[in-house]
């Protein structure tokens, strides 16, 4: 499935998940009083986990920081730090953050850094880790950011952590959409003892092995209108399929977003269509629901405001949908556990991100 960029398509709007949060400036709006707050004062929190005990975790995509700055597609330059983490939710007193010191890179507006994380039963994390660029990019964050664009992992009670996959290295080598060298690992589910990633940039879902070897599940085409199509989260179904949903490239159009079953042939085939700017997916038994970040398309946000999003409930084979709790403020990760999503908003606000408690029942 091999085909090339429309050459008036920019840099800028390389497939990159970051593009379109770096397109707003975080200016929260008021509560919905359906739900509450269950964490706040978080740095760019974007997809949620819950561990085997049922414990909620936030990824925390950080503030960059000052250790080196570097030219970026994407933030213009952004500046490297270790200030992205992993958030332990707790939904009925103080948060803790119990992993820092993960890579980060900002400007003033938008961060790249932890997207999502996998929780196992050892206490073991899985955390993919954004770009949105290529090597040569990388390695202009030196040593320092050798670990951008990849999945590490570590222990829930250590700062330390390691390598598990280089998912730049396998875009550069296998390119899997067949367009320009372009990383950007954003959704991570876990399947036996693999790991399936969604690269934003790759516009692909690969799978890693326990070896850090990989292979690819499917590239996604672009949309009708020849924007790339962004996946950005990958759940399990309870039909044992993968679903995964998408983004879109600029110009992120109202309704443009489809959400895509991979069964066991290994070809993307549409579940749902009509969406706009998804971010994230979960299923609550056989229910399908997804957070759009912008419900209107990320480019009808005003100046100095953040997108509006929602937490909607997908209609399965169908092009219109049930808003569960919409006028969110840049929602970006679900995760549904004991009757409640648990969703993270203000996700592209470097200090005062948020996760929320929408009840289902």
């Amino acid at each position: 499935m091999f085909r090339h960029r429309r050459a008036s398509r920019t840099l800028a709007i390389a497939g990159s998940l970051g593009v379109a949060l770096a397109l707003t400036v975080a200016t929260p709006s008021s509560a919905d009083p359906s739900w509450r707050v269950v964490a706040s004062g978080l740095h760019s929190p974007r997809n949620l986990a819950v561990s085997p005990d049922g414990d909620v975790y936030v990824a925390e995509s950080g503030r960059g920081g000052q250790r080196v700055c570097a030219p970026h597609p994407v933030l213009v330059e952004g500046c490297l730090g270790f200030s992205g983490s992993i958030t332990w939710v707790n939904p009925d007193g103080s948060d803790e953050r119990v992993v820092t010191k993960l890579p980060s890179i900002a400007n003033d507006v938008e961060a790249l850094g932890p997207m999502d994380l996998v929780v196992t039963d050892s206490g073991r994390y899985y955390a993919t880790i954004g770009l949105g660029a290529d090597e040569k990019v990388r390695d202009g964050f030196g040593k320092a950011g050798e670990h951008l664009a990849t999945v590490v992992t570590g222990r829930l009670d250590s700062d330390e952590h390691k390598l598990f996959a280089d998912v730049l290295a396998n875009e550069a080598e296998n390119n899997p959409d067949g367009t320009d060298i372009d990383s950007n690992p954003a959704g991570l589910a876990r399947a036996g003892d693999s790991l399936v990633v969604a690269d934003a940039g790759g516009n692909a879902i690969v799978k890693v092995n326990e070896d850090g070897g990989f292979r690819t599940v499917a590239a996604l085409d672009p949309t009708s209108e020849g924007a790339d199509a962004v996946p950005t989260a990958v759940v399990r179904g309870p039909d044992g399929a993968w679903y995964v949903s998408q983004l879109t490239g600029f110009p992120f159009t109202k309704g443009s977003a489809s959400i895509w079953r991979i069964g066991a042939s290994g070809e993307p085939t549409e579940y749902a269509s009509g969406l706009t700017n998804v971010t994230d997916l979960a299923f609550k038994g056989k229910t399908l629901y997804a957070v759009e970040i912008s419900t209107d398309g990320l480019l009808s946000t005003p100046p100095n405001s953040l997108p509006q999003g929602s937490l909607v409930k997908v209609t399965e084979g169908g092009s219109s949908h049930s808003t569960v709790v919409g006028d969110l403020d840049a929602p970006y990760g679900v995760v549904i556990t004991d009757g409640s999503a648990y969703v993270s908003t203000c996700s592209v606000c470097l200090t005062g991100g948020k996760v929320i408690k929408v009840s289902l029942k």
